[in-house]
């Protein structure tokens, strides 16, 4: 092709690009449906995309380059081993090709070595061209879910454990994953809602958050669980948990090997008061953030020292439980009111920037087509948020089950952990928009009088308390530097703690299986990185250093354990089965 035939050719690749990108845009405009305007942040960024690649043909033409001299190096040792000669092959730490075959096949290693170099080909072409920054967080997240889609683990004729299978069952695993199939379609909908766990194996109550206690107090949001005391004494000061109301609250009450609570009632002598939150249906589209706090975690407040006849408390919040107490905290330090003592945090955000993988569905755009759909219906629906969080980790979450479900003929195996996170739940339009707006679009929280709750200006700089909070070093939803930041803006004296592993399995880390380890130190006006090089790093759970600073927030003189007075139901109460 002559250089002139290569502009005419780019000129009119430019002009068909513009012309799509106006088609889309007048199609938006014009949608009746607001949810479409979701899918213009996805159409703008791969059109960008497509025309940056047009007008950067040079670092194109290089990465073409680039992938010929490794194919030409894949084919080299290919042929050697073809020949019989032995060839050292580096294994993979990619878990989706454990089985043997991907490496001792040579069939196999050529396909898997083929994709892993033409997906570092993707990845590397897009993070080499001259990219706006707006568009590319939505560029990567969708370029890598195109690239996890087309791995030869998800399509049977290139998966040599399904092949192995399909020989030794004569095909009925290819039937069973069929009929799996057709039983994960919803008939309404025909939406695939790909199983990940057997929801048959577990019941809240009979073996997942069974740990003893009584449902005390209820509103129309909150159940409120006092737990029995398992020993003589306990801590002077009670201590409430404020859990996600995204899922329910027994992920910190799995089964009494992993179970937190039951730690904090049997071996760290607490008396112990858990929320569980109402899952809200359409008459709850009016409840907001402001409704979470007052009827909720405040009146939760009110209860636990109503019924311990202590003047302070000691409180958790877990992840958007931990973002709706450090603004009650706020709101309480405003009113002059010292009712907790001290508060902990695990994995919260309070300042959003830089608020992790979810970012990539949190704009203008993506919000108001969120916002119309909930408004529709008054909620927003607890499988699409699991569809989102799925995605963010699509090999794990998605593309294994579907080769464990669909292709292997396998049932889900019967996981605790995999049935709190498929045992979703609803969040009322007003909160979600309020949460969505507020923290992740304007990020409001963390700016001196930026935001209004129950007629008082919110400052977290006031907060003066005890704090603690763990965060973990692999969590893509919540990531620990940013969970760190706004630890620098509180006035009180703050310990931050860095677990292994993630959002969930970081948490739930009983001291007896002594697994992981932690980073501790307390925060000193730092940056992440700067306290990660100074903090002094433990072997095992984060659970006994956390029992140790929780003695240090009460009175050294224990009290008598405090016997349950008065029972609505026993725990876990009604509304964690909804």
């Amino acid at each position: 092709m002559t250089p002139q035939e290569q502009q005419e050719l780019m000129k009119n690749l430019t002009k068909v690009g513009e012309q799509s990108a106006e088609m889309i845009n007048e199609f938006m405009k014009n949608a009746e449906m607001a949810e479409f305007k979701g899918l213009k942040t996805v159409t703008d960024s791969m059109l960008h995309l497509a025309d940056q690649m047009v007008k950067q043909p040079e670092k194109l033409i290089q990465a073409q380059l680039d992938l010929y001299q490794s194919y030409l190096g894949l084919w080299a040792t290919m042929a050697e081993r073809m020949m019989g000669q032995e060839v050292n092959i580096e294994p993979t730490s990619d878990k989706r090709f454990k089985h043997e075959a991907w490496q001792e096949n040579i069939v196999f290693d050529y396909i898997k070595q083929s994709y892993l170099l033409a997906s570092k080909w993707f990845s590397n072409t897009v993070d080499t061209l001259d990219i706006d920054p707006t568009f590319k967080p939505q560029i990567d997240f969708y370029t890598q879910q195109f690239v996890d889609a087309l791995s030869p683990t998800n399509f049977p004729m290139t998966n040599p454990e399904v092949l192995q299978a399909t020989l030794d069952s004569k095909g009925e695993n290819l039937i069973q994953g069929f009929k799996n199939l057709m039983k994960d379609i919803d008939p309404k909908t025909g939406v695939l809602n790909v199983q990940t766990v057997d929801k048959t194996a577990f019941k809240p109550g009979e073996n997942i958050a069974t740990t003893e206690g009584s449902v005390v107090f209820e509103t129309p949001l909150i159940q409120l669980i006092q737990y029995t005391p398992k020993t003589e004494k306990v801590a002077k000061r009670p201590l409430l948990i404020c859990p996600p109301w995204i899922n329910k609250f027994y992920i910190l009450d799995l089964q009494a090997k992993n179970s937190l609570v039951k730690y904090l009632v049997e071996e760290a002598e607490q008396t112990v008061f858990m929320i569980s939150w109402k899952n809200p249906d359409e008459s709850y589209k009016e409840f907001g953030w402001e409704e979470y706090m007052e009827k909720g975690l405040l009146a939760a407040i009110d209860e636990v020292l109503n019924i311990t006849g202590e003047k302070s408390l000691n409180a958790v919040g877990y992840c958007i439980g931990g973002t709706l107490l450090m603004s009650t905290l706020a709101y309480l330090k405003a009113k002059k009111d010292s009712r907790v003592n001290a508060a902990s945090f695990l994995t919260t955000l309070t300042d959003f920037e830089g608020a992790g993988d979810l970012g990539v569905f949190l704009d203008e755009n993506q919000v108001s087509a969120l916002e119309a759909k909930m408004n529709k219906v008054g909620y927003l629906d607890g499988a699409e948020m699991a569809r989102t969080f799925a995605m963010l980790r699509a090999n794990d979450m998605i593309w294994s089950f579907v080769i464990n479900n669909y292709m292997l003929g396998k049932e889900p195996f019967p996981f605790d952990l995999l049935y709190w996170n498929a045992d979703n739940t609803r969040m009322p339009a007003k909160m979600h928009s309020f949460y969505l707006r507020n923290m992740y679009l304007e990020n409001n929280l963390v700016q001196k009088d930026k935001m209004t709750l129950l007629g008082e200006k919110i400052d977290i700089s006031r907060i003066d308390i005890p704090v603690y909070m763990i965060s973990t070093k692999d969590d893509h939803i919540t990531p620990w530097e940013t969970c760190f930041k706004p630890l620098n803006k509180l006035s009180g004296d703050v310990t931050f703690v860095l677990g292994n592993s993630g959002h969930v399995a970081g948490v739930v880390n009983p001291p007896a299986k002594q697994k992981g380890y932690h980073y501790k130190k307390k925060v000193e006006q730092e940056k992440p990185h700067v306290w990660l090089e100074k903090a002094k790093k433990v072997e095992g759970s984060w659970w006994t250093d956390w029992n140790n600073w929780l003695n240090e927030q009460s009175p050294k003189t224990k009290v008598a354990a405090r016997k349950i007075k008065k029972e609505i139901m026993p725990a876990p109460g009604s509304y964690v089965q909804e």
